[in-house]
């Protein structure tokens, strides 16, 4: 199998409601996605999404996706999709680093290889079946009555997992916000505090050592140094997210004791490939993963779910859908979609969701052999 044409399509994802992280720093309203699909020789297609959280949250953005892109897809013309290693090596000697730029292309990558033998992505992975996978909510930064009202409408969704957002220099408001949180929350529920960065350790390990709470704390600081520094002072677990690029920032994050958990999401790091080695890795420490993407809709979402569905229950955590604060869906009626708190992967062979060209509009750019 060959390939034998790139299409590359961009697609505004406009979100339900303005969404607020960091303690209040960061707002978002829009998504910019990147949607691609990998035609071969054999007439099999296979879909990948590229989209990063705006252009604050990480170093990503969507335009610098596609302007990747006019450098990577000439390359891979001709090449096998389903040899996927010799794909990513020969994705990273023609544009180094650029992880995210990669992913899309990777995932289609991996379409293709499911198609081609007539497996669900999921069944690839090593999964013997496709288990529900528990999804969590994401709590956009408020005041407590905000974010407990929040937490309130997504339980009535199903979610019976949270990720609330604080953060901040104000050590009083986020202890009022963990506290209020944490006494209004049910028995039955579970609870992550996700700093997105916004936290100094002095601030960290003196609002951390304040709270009764013994929840997962998310990414309390900027860098894996700084996190590291927390991790050893403070009595809660500690989740890390944004630091973590490679495989050797997970590993150090391993070495220095920096954390119990972390997040693997496949855009960031590059695609499933590199994904599914992190997850691998964490499995072999002993730690514990939320396994899903940066954003998109979902087409992203499914594509990481597959590797949430084939990691075993004691290391998977709570999986986040970007595609439920969309206020559009590219791909109706497709792929992993919340039923009272957990999803189903799609059995289909390959990734499970193939979107409608007409429903993308317009290409942005074609690369044909």
């Amino acid at each position: 199998m060959k390939i034998t044409r790139i299409t590359v399509w961009q697609m505004d994802l406009p979100l339900s409601a303005p969404y607020w992280l960091s303690g209040g720093r960061l707002k978002f309203e829009e998504l910019d996605s990147t949607f691609v699909r990998l035609d071969t020789d054999q007439g099999l297609s296979g879909w990948g999404e590229g989209c990063p959280w705006g252009e604050t949250y990480l170093p990503a953005h969507g335009r610098g996706i596609r302007a990747g892109l006019e450098i990577l897809a000439p390359v891979l013309l001709g090449e096998d999709p389903c040899a996927l290693d010799h794909i990513n090596r020969l994705m990273d000697i023609t544009l180094p680093g650029h992880l995210y730029v990669k992913s899309a292309l990777d995932v289609a990558c991996w379409d293709l290889l499911g198609k081609a033998a007539g497996m669900p992505l999921w069944r690839l992975m090593g999964a013997q079946k496709a288990a529900p996978v528990a999804v969590n909510s994401s709590i956009s930064t408020g005041t407590p009555e905000e974010m407990i009202s929040l937490i309130q409408k997504a339980s009535a969704k199903g979610y019976r997992t949270h990720s609330a957002k604080i953060g901040g220099s104000d050590t009083h408001a986020d202890i009022a916000r963990i506290e209020a949180i944490s006494a209004a929350l049910p028995a039955v529920e579970k609870l992550t505090f996700d700093v997105n960065r916004a936290w100094t350790p002095g601030v960290a390990i003196q609002v951390l050592n304040s709270v009764a709470a013994r929840d997962w704390i998310e990414q309390p600081c900027e860098t894996l140094d700084l996190c590291a520094q927390v991790a050893k002072r403070v009595p809660q677990p500690i989740m890390l997210d944004e630091c973590l690029q490679t495989f050797q920032n997970h590993l150090e994050a391993w070495r220095r004791g920096a954390c119990e958990g972390v997040k693997v999401k496949p855009n960031r790091v590059g695609g499933l490939t590199k994904a599914r080695q992190i997850r691998d890795f964490g499995i072999s420490v002993g730690w514990q993963m939320h396994i899903e993407d940066v954003g998109g809709s979902a087409l992203a979402d499914t594509a990481a779910l597959h590797l949430a569905a084939s990691t075993p229950d004691e290391h998977r955590l709570a999986s986040w859908l970007c595609h439920d604060h969309l206020a559009v869906d590219p791909v109706p009626g497709q792929g992993v979609r919340n039923q009272d708190g957990f999803v189903t992967l799609p059995v289909a062979p390959g990734l499970g969701v193939v979107p409608d060209p007409d429903l993308l509009g317009m290409p942005v750019a074609i690369y044909e052999a």
